[in-house]
């Protein structure tokens, strides 16, 4: 699966065949489709991976007993540390989860197939609420207010218009998104 989600996050998802995979695991195709019957399924079985790796991520941080708003910055924090660090992770998510929509229609709609990563977010959303530091309001709006400004952030940091690493954002980004859904 690593070696598929370089694959289609450096060439994108249709650029992408099963033999490029199978010669970059020095794997013979047929033997590829033991794995995988078709790179639908396995495109399907790499956003999953990426999500449990995510809310796995998140979930640490939901679980410490700290505010909501080190909770924020935390979760910025491994946000952008994934995007350094695996940076493919996140490209698949930008590059081939949201922008090849009809490969994960069956078996992926709406957000089955990211549920891990959603549900630590939404835990951290409910959590917030219930002690009075967010605003109570619409999952999804928040949800985009949330993800839309990370995701921006790493895209522009991929095509090198950021000036700093994404790391010198982190306390500007926290603030801002903090105060966006705060209560206050």
């Amino acid at each position: 699966m690593q070696s598929a989600l370089e694959l289609f996050a450096s060439k994108g998802f249709y650029s992408t065949t099963i033999p490029d995979i199978a010669n970059s695991l020095k794997m013979s195709v047929g033997n590829m489709y033991n794995y995988f019957k078709s790179k639908d399924i396995l495109a399907k079985e790499i956003i999953k991976y990426i999500s449990a790796y995510l809310g796995q991520k998140i979930r640490e941080v939901n679980e410490q007993d700290i505010s909501t708003e080190e909770k924020t910055r935390k979760i910025i924090e491994v946000y952008f540390k994934t995007a350094a660090v695996k940076p493919e992770m996140i490209d698949y998510f930008l590059r081939i989860y949201l922008s090849t929509r009809e490969v994960f229609n069956e078996g992926c709609e709406g957000m089955i197939c990211v549920n891990e990563f959603v549900t630590e977010i939404m835990i951290y959303f409910e959590e917030g609420v219930k002690c009075g530091d967010l605003r109570d309001q619409d999952f999804f709006s928040a949800f985009g207010l949330f993800m839309g400004y990370l995701g921006g952030m790493v895209f522009l940091k991929g095509e090198n218009i950021l000036p700093k690493d994404l790391d010198d954002y982190v306390d500007e980004i926290s603030y801002n998104i903090y105060k966006a859904l705060s209560a206050d």
